[in-house]
């Protein structure tokens, strides 16, 4: 055991078991762990300025940070452990290396601290300790952003360190038992390289929260109803549960009622249209010389939009060859006092032709824009009424057999298939990543070849709405 693990059972107890015991052909690959590990070795390196090695030699030549050191520690009686430090940092004091020691640090994404990154120091002091025989006092979690590195203090006390060997031997006890049962709160199961894995289960045991829009509270509360899967939820009657409801004083009953709704169609595969569903569609077929499709790739931890993708598209039903896709990218996240950026200009050129985007993201940035542009408030409402959202108009107009209503989700279901496999947001901000670091252009095209296919996806997406209104 080590504290690798420890990190995934905070996180999950099954995916903890399933890194220690689980068929790892079942694993995929995970582009968020994948952009984590990178974005972990560059804040490292650029915090210790480069002075990083690899192993006991790094302690015994005193370099600033030390990679890949294991330690075999006894945490207590029949506890034992392999603990690997993430990074070494060296600081002043005395040890068995001489005039100096190291103290541990772990690096994070986001502004939040987590128990995993506090655990994982109070461990790694604990086991530093004895190994150069100096005590540790605190360790340092490590935030980079926009090229810069924020270390912040942790005092790892005695109760921190109790607390640590405690969840440590119940990672133990956990992972000699049966694989656990999957967890009801799968917010973080998208990033993680056992989804399907577990989706395949799920769906097979009929848990709840594949049901969209049923998360942790709901389903428990379901549950507490006497509905312990989506089989039972799909065959439950309607005037029962409205009855059941008002009993518990829920207020919003719709909301329930329509996940029979959604439970029957993830059965049976098939799509429910909404009542007065085309009302959605009224703008596609106003007189417009043309429509955009707007898609934004970003990185969230650098506040930066790095590709702004346009699709012009003369004609909503039919490809043409007019159609123009234009990728805008913002390769230095430069923050210049200009009137207006390049997106705004171009969105300006056509500024009787309507916006397509699914998901607020994109309007929310563009609105960004236009107000550190000094636009108007009358001039940012002109733009924001030409945005639509056609995320909302799925939602309004149809209950789709799927899990979630995510571009990927929808957009496979009707048809479509994107020219790069196994892509998603966060790969491409791994590529970005890529980039960055080595300049390489091979990366910005696969880039821009996703979000051009984001901004087809949208539209096929758009067409399939038409194509089954009036029906």
């Amino acid at each position: 055991m080590n504290n690798f693990l420890l990190k995934s059972y905070l996180k999950c107890k099954r995916k903890a078991w399933l890194d220690f015991k689980g068929d790892k052909k079942l694993k995929n690959w995970s582009a968020q762990n994948s952009i984590q590990n990178f974005v972990e070795f560059k804040t490292f390196e650029e915090y210790t300025e480069n002075s990083l090695f690899s192993g006991l030699k790094g302690c015994k030549d005193g370099y600033k940070g030390v990679l890949g050191i294991k330690i075999h520690s006894n945490l207590k009686q029949d506890l034992e452990s392999v603990i690997i430090p993430s990074i070494l940092i060296k600081e002043k004091g005395e040890s068995i290396w001489g005039k100096y020691k190291y103290i541990p640090a772990v690096s994070k994404l986001g502004n939040r601290t987590a128990k995993e990154h506090l655990f994982d120091l109070a461990l790694s002091s604990i086991a530093l300790e004895k190994f150069q025989n100096s005590s540790v006092c605190h360790g340092l979690v490590l935030k980079r952003y926009k090229n810069h590195i924020k270390a912040e203090k942790i005092f790892l006390k005695d109760k921190l360190k109790d607390k640590a060997i405690n969840i440590f031997f119940e990672l133990k006890n956990s992972l000699n038992q049966n694989i656990p049962e999957i967890t009801d709160n799968r917010k973080k199961c998208s990033i993680c390289s056992w989804q399907k894995y577990c989706d395949n289960e799920a769906k097979s045991k009929g848990y709840l929260t594949d049901i969209d829009g049923i998360g942790l509270n709901t389903s428990i509360f379901l549950k507490k109803l006497g509905i312990k899967n989506f089989n039972q939820l799909a065959s439950f009657n309607k005037k029962v549960l409205d009855q059941k409801l008002l009993n518990n004083q829920e207020n919003n009953i719709p909301k329930y009622l329509k996940f029979i709704d959604q439970s029957n169609s993830y059965i049976s595969g098939r799509a429910i249209s909404l009542p007065n569903r085309d009302q959605h569609l009224k703008i596609f077929f106003e007189n417009h010389p043309g429509f955009l499709i707007f898609d934004i790739e970003s990185n969230p931890d650098e506040n930066h939009d790095f590709l702004y993708g346009l699709l012009s598209i003369r004609n909503i039903w039919q490809n043409s060859t007019n159609d123009i896709y234009e990728p805008i990218l913002d390769l230095n996240n430069e923050k210049k006092k200009i009137s207006e950026s390049e997106i705004l200009k171009k969105l300006k050129l056509k500024n009787d032709w309507p916006i397509i985007h699914y998901g607020d993201t994109e309007k929310i940035a563009i609105i960004k824009l236009a107000r550190k542009a000094n636009y108007i408030e009358s001039e940012i409402e002109i733009l924001k009424s030409r945005f639509i959202d056609l995320h909302l108009i799925v939602r309004k107009s149809w209950i789709l057999p799927l899990k979630n209503y995510s571009l990927k989700t929808v957009a496979n279901w009707v048809g479509f298939n994107w020219e790069q496999k196994n892509v998603s947001g966060s790969k491409a901000l791994f590529w970005w990543l890529q980039y960055q670091n080595n300049q390489t252009n091979i990366f910005l095209e696969k880039i821009i070849k996703y979000n051009k296919d984001d901004c087809l996806a949208t539209l096929h997406i758009a067409r399939w709405l038409l194509n089954n209104s009036g029906d």
